[in-house]
């Protein structure tokens, strides 16, 4: 090529000052050396002017240039549209080589011819930004089908397909190749990779006989990408991206149509609305390509939109954190596109715009930035000023953007730190003093950040105070990682993943559109409530557990997003109650209380419901409904004690008040169906509760103590149907009840019954007549039986007169005379016992540790013993007793403060355990939030303070012990 300089580059000036001399000069050493006495000689003496701020500035542009002398010639002997005519040409013919891998590797030539020319035209002003990525992006288009053809032609000679008549592309039909993203609008940036989708027609695609169509499609696409974007001796030419395909974390590189379709009807979220906007069919089927845009075409541009959909769409926006705009947005590290004032602001300001009201409008439906804007202007959707200002920054940000990626040829957006780096990418814009270029770039961020805040201002942030929140696209957002980590997870890749999957659909409670459109307002709150919990990521993935097990997505999201105090105490809760946490998992429907507009209001749950069980329609329908009413009722009584809402008093009457109810309409319905099987029968029973049931001092994991007392009717009356005995019919009452309140069914649970508590215990009948309860209290009962029957309450009687009556009998049976000294020791006895044979578990062992509650409990049970023959108070809860006992003189007023203390303190620390925590858990392993909560219940301000207080307590409280069972 011995040709002179074109004309339109002669007219070629200086960018800038040349940055790297040295460099400069070793370029042109280099190509002078290999021009000799022909035309790139003649060139160089002409241009360099121009050049030597090119190559003193890039070492990408530098190497371009001298590896190939003969490549600058090319660039500089002709006319650049000519020039890039030319080279698409010479792709074109590559579609039919014979040799894969030399015209994989003539593509790589050709791509860095494409590079230097581009870059020559762009930095000497000879073309503007719409020629630069156009030519790009024509290039692009070139590659891929260059590409395809070759993986095609390939699989034909390798037995593979079987290449049907040709279509008008002159490619096998079925398969077709989608150009998505900056490379489908004809905007692709310097070195940018670039995004495509596959899709192909099982109905026309045409593998051979024995090949599978999916099977074949990936191999394909698999091909093609490697043939792009596979790097060797001669560089590369295009890094590939597959992940703006449907559910990319999930699906082949390659789609089948049938399930394009049925993802995009289903699933389709607000982002891919917005990425189709830019979809063009550019390889392949192409005519099938172009219908299968079409057919998407009411998926993309939605005629009406309800406030939900609209939001959602506005949460694309509002998911990137906007920070008040001041001197702060400095060129210094700015990332160009994904920074605040960046491209991407620009790109969805008009995006959201063009999906809410390109349904209406299709003036509206340009892919390409700056025609959309003019459209939107021209509608008067946006102000002629706003437009203005926006297309001016985009175009300065993408030339900067072009400019920043010529230094290395890597794929870039940030401006660098480092002071004489960026010194180059200012001359690269034409810059001589690296402080203009800075000031220019500062201002042009905080326009397009101004008028990015501006729009749908005052809205909902969906971002954190830490920084964006983006879940939508086909991968993990960087901005947003860096937002987590500075959110305190420790696995930011772990949670975007999960909320991401939920974007997806994958998941019950955002199948559907409604659900992803509520979940977008719910995600960044669900973050910031685990953020304070203070452990994070182990509250959030316990709230993923139970959040994947929902079905009532809609209603139960948008609770959270009405009540957010409620999202943050369910999140709160996940991070320091794992047993809670596992409960919900596994049972989310116990979630369904929090649906009652009443839950905040007083721990009711009991009222009315015995009413409601024994009306159910049948003893399994009163089962269930029982087991229903516990699931709701100790969840709202669980969630309140978590939430610092209910104290252990408050928890304990209430879980008492649950469990009273329930026994009660269960009692109706079992003597209701032993009546319905075995003949009514004319006689009276009663359920009477002990242990902390009885006493009223029920925890979540509390079981029943019972007995059943009954009295035949004035005749020694048999069934009326079986002929069955009094003691036979109540025996089956009771086994009846007890069936009904443990066994499993479809709606889980409900509690251990113990009845060993009776007297004679397992060796006797399960059912007590009232001669033989009288007789035995009277004769036979040990210390240990009386000290339990202290706790007696009668729950449910067939009757309120024989319900009196069996209160009456608990009473005679306790108000009788005892031998204090020999109580005494057989208390003392009974206890050492239990601590040889039950030692207890460990330090957060509130009932069986010295000075324990067992302790607290024998005191207040004990003193009541020996002083109820002289009508001493009698109280089935410990501390009302101690109170009682206390007030009537009864017992040294610092023994009683010493019990009474020990016991309230225990007490609130046992609710928490309990609903928080399996048995035998050291609380000292759980995050830091449920030992500040243990410590808040124990009203200390640290938890070592609330060991310290605990341990004297306990002594305070076994020191009353001693002297109560003093036997001196």
């Amino acid at each position: 090529m011995t040709g002179g300089l074109a004309p339109m580059f002669e007219q070629l000036s200086p960018c800038g000052p040349v940055t790297d001399e040295a460099m400069a000069e070793r370029a042109y050493d280099r190509l002078a050396g290999a021009a000799g006495e022909g035309g790139l000689s003649r060139m160089l003496d002409v241009a360099w002017p121009a050049l030597a701020p090119v190559f003193g500035a890039s070492p990408y542009l530098a190497r371009l240039a001298t590896q190939r002398p003969t490549r600058l010639e090319w660039v500089l002997s002709a006319a650049p549209r000519a020039s890039l005519l030319t080279l698409l040409e010479t792709t074109r013919t590559l579609t039919s080589a014979a040799d894969i891998d030399e015209a994989a590797g003539r593509l790589r030539d050709l791509k860095g011819d494409l590079h230097l020319l581009v870059a020559l035209a762009d930095l000497g002003g000879v073309w503007d930004l719409e020629a630069v990525t156009g030519a790009l992006s024509a290039f692009a288009d070139e590659a891929v089908r260059v590409a395809l053809s070759l993986a095609e032609a390939e699989a034909v000679a390798t037995g593979r397909l079987v290449k049907p008549d040709a279509d008008e592309s002159g490619h096998p039909s079925g398969l077709f190749v989608i150009a998505m993203g900056k490379h489908g609008a004809g905007e692709l940036n310097y070195s940018s990779d670039i995004d495509i989708t596959v899709f192909y027609d099982p109905s026309r695609f045409s593998p051979a006989p024995g090949i599978e169509p999916g099977a074949l499609a990936v191999r394909l696409t698999e091909r093609l990408a490697t043939l792009l974007q596979a790097r060797t001796a001669r560089g590369y030419v295009f890094r590939v991206d597959l992940r703006l395909r449907p559910d990319p974390s999930s699906t082949p590189v390659a789609i089948s149509l049938p399930g394009a379709f049925a993802y995009y009807e289903s699933v389709g979220q607000n982002w891919e609305r917005a990425a189709l906007i830019k979809a063009r069919a550019i390889a392949g089927d192409v005519h099938r390509g172009d219908a299968f845009l079409a057919e998407l075409s009411p998926f993309v541009w939605r005629r009406n939109l309800d406030f939900a959909a609209i939001a959602d769409i506005h949460a694309i926006k509002r998911q990137i954190h906007i920070h008040k705009v001041d001197d702060r947005l400095t060129a210094k590290g700015a990332d160009l596109k994904l920074g605040r004032g960046g491209i991407r602001e620009i790109e969805f300001y008009v995006q959201t715009q063009q999906l809410i009201l390109g349904g209406r409008h299709p003036s509206l439906r340009s892919p390409r930035t700056l025609e959309a804007l003019g459209a939107l202007a021209r509608g008067g959707q946006i102000e002629v000023e706003a437009a203005e200002e926006m297309t001016n920054a985009y175009l300065a940000l993408r030339a900067w953007e072009h400019r920043v990626q010529m230094l290395n040829d890597e794929q870039t957006h940030r401006l660098p730190e480092n002071n004489d780096l960026r010194r180059r990418v200012a001359a690269l814009a034409g810059y001589r003093e690296t402080g203009r270029f800075d000031a220019a770039v500062g201002r042009i961020l905080r326009g397009v950040n101004r008028r990015y805040g501006a729009l749908f201002a005052g809205e909902e942030a969906l971002s954190s105070r830490f920084g964006s929140l983006v879940f939508t696209g086909p991968d993990d957002d960087p901005e947003t990682l860096s937002t987590l980590g500075q959110m305190g997870f420790v696995d930011p890749l772990r949670v975007s993943g999960v909320i991401r999957a939920w974007h997806h659909g994958q998941i019950a409670a955002t199948r559907t559109q409604r659900g992803r459109e509520v979940f977008t307002r719910l995600a960044p709150r669900v973050l910031e409530a685990a953020q304070a919990t203070g452990a994070p990521d182990m509250a959030f993935l316990r709230f993923a557990d139970f959040f994947s097990g929902l079905s009532m997505g809609v209603q139960t999201q948008s609770l959270f997003v009405s009540q957010p105090r409620l999202l943050n105490l369910i999140v709160r809760v996940m991070a320091f109650a794992p047993r809670f946490a596992r409960t919900l998992s596994r049972d989310p429907a116990a979630f369904d209380a929090l649906l009652d507009p009443d839950f905040y209001g007083p721990i009711e749950a009991a009222v009315g419901l015995a009413d409601r069980i024994a009306a159910a329609p049948g003893f399994e329908a009163a089962m269930n409904a029982g087991r229903r009413a516990l699931r709701e009722g100790a969840f709202r009584i669980g969630v309140r004690v978590l939430g610092d809402a209910a104290s252990a008093e408050t928890a304990g009457r209430a879980f008492a008040d649950l469990a009273d109810a329930i026994i009660s309409g269960l009692g109706h319905a079992s003597l209701a169906e032993v009546d319905r099987t075995a003949g009514a029968f004319p006689g009276e029973v009663a359920v009477i509760a002990l242990g902390k049931c009885g006493s009223r001092e029920m925890t979540a994991r509390s079981d029943l103590d019972l007995m059943t007392l009954y009295k035949p009717g004035s005749r020694d009356a048999t069934s009326a149907i079986k002929g069955l005995s009094a003691e036979t019919f109540y025996a089956r009452f009771t086994q009846r009840l007890v069936a009904a309140l443990s066994a499993p069914t479809a709606e889980g649970g409900l509690y251990e019954v113990d009845l060993q508590l009776r007297p004679s215990g397992t060796k006797g009948p399960v059912a007590v007549s009232l001669a033989a309860f009288e007789d035995y209290y009277a004769l036979e009962a040990e210390t240990w039986e009386l000290l339990a029957l202290t706790r007696a309450r009668v729950v449910w009687a067939s009757s309120t007169a024989w319900a009196a009556d069996a209160k009456e009998a608990i009473d005679r049976a306790l108000r009788r005379e005892r031998d204090t000294i020999g109580m005494a020791h057989d208390v003392r006895e009974m206890r050492e016992l239990m601590a040889r044979e039950r030692p207890g578990g460990g330090f957060w062992d509130m009932k069986l540790s010295e000075g324990g509650l067992v302790d607290i409990e024998f005191c207040a049970q004990y003193l009541q013993l020996v002083h109820a023959a002289k009508q001493g108070p009698l109280r089935q809860n410990t501390d009302e007793a101690l109170v009682a006992l206390g007030q009537a003189g009864l017992s040294r007023p610092s023994l009683i403060r010493a019990l009474r203390s020990a016991g309230r303190l225990q007490q609130d620390i046992a609710h928490l355990l309990k609903i928080a925590l399996e048995d035998g858990v050291d609380p000292q392993t759980e995050p830091v939030a449920l030992r500040r909560m243990l410590a808040r219940a124990g009203g200390v301000a640290s938890f070592e303070a609330l060991r310290r207080r605990l341990i004297a307590a306990r002594r305070n409280a076994r020191a009353a012990f001693e002297r109560i069972f003093s036997l001196r």
